[in-house]
């Protein structure tokens, strides 16, 4: 497999993280954007550096090279998860606004009718977020809030982590043992 993995400036950056580490773990390949602002949060939040993300990635692309392989349709991967997704960004690529590497890479995993997944980290969300949403389910991009569960009794933040994780994982078909499943 190859999974597109994009961090923008939204809070919750230690769901990425995660989804990266995994990711790695099950040997799969990414393709890692990073906005600004999401490598400002990733420091602030979680004391991760740049450097540090790209080595959690197998291939790092600048969000400034419109030239990168995952800007082009013809780059075939098995989908994109935007963890977090800023609201910046949801709006830009509900939009159709590919202005950078991130949310060009969005559009293409669209037009190409791969599997898109965005866990947004907003609250409270206006009206605006919300049409912007909704513009996005409408075509088929599953909007995974960054909402943990709480039914398997999480006991760190890191069991925590694991759920969100490993549901949105879940939205890839990917096999992961992250957390206990309900009724199992």
């Amino acid at each position: 497999m190859k999974i597109i993995v994009g961090l923008s400036g939204g809070s919750c950056t230690i769901y990425g993280i995660g989804v990266l580490k995994v990711l790695k773990e099950l040997g799969i390949e990414t393709h890692l954007v990073v906005s600004t602002m999401g490598e400002y949060v990733a420091k602030h939040e979680c004391g991760i550096l740049l450097n540090e993300l790209k080595d959690m990635a197998t291939y790092f692309h600048d969000n400034k090279d419109l030239a990168a392989p995952i800007a082009s349709g013809s780059f075939k991967t098995d989908g994109m998860i935007i963890v977090p997704c800023s609201m910046r960004t949801l709006g830009a690529v509900a939009n159709g606004i590919s202005d950078n590497l991130l949310t060009r890479a969005a559009d293409v995993v669209i037009k190409e009718r791969r599997k898109l997944i965005v866990v947004p980290r907003e609250t409270p969300l206006s009206v605006i977020h919300l049409e912007n949403m909704l513009k996005l389910a409408k075509i088929g991009v599953t909007i995974m809030p960054a909402s943990p569960g709480f039914y398997h009794r999480p006991e760190t933040i890191g069991d925590i982590v694991s759920i969100m994780v490993g549901r949105t994982l879940d939205q890839l078909d990917i096999e992961h043992n992250l957390f206990k499943r309900w009724g199992a």
